[in-house]
């Protein structure tokens, strides 16, 4: 994805509460493990980082793609 990605304030306070990092998020992004569509023409991506499954949500606009949420789905 060569958009440039933007965190919404949402996105953001989930990342913090849940203790993910913004690398976290950049690489459920580059290389998800799994995707799947979502309302509202959103897409969620899972991958498994460690023995964390993080889920993230974004939107892709003409000009960047929008962080949503970013959720841990807990270990295996």
């Amino acid at each position: 994805m060569a958009k440039p990605i933007r965190f919404d304030r949402h996105a953001k306070r989930r990342m913090k509460w849940r203790k993910i990092s913004e690398e976290d998020v950049l690489s459920v992004v580059k290389e998800p493990d799994r995707n799947e569509q979502s309302i509202k023409g959103r897409i969620n991506l899972y991958k498994k980082l460690g023995q964390r499954y993080i889920k993230v949500t974004y939107k892709e606009y003409p000009l960047e793609i929008l962080i949503i949420s970013a959720v841990d789905k807990g270990g295996f």
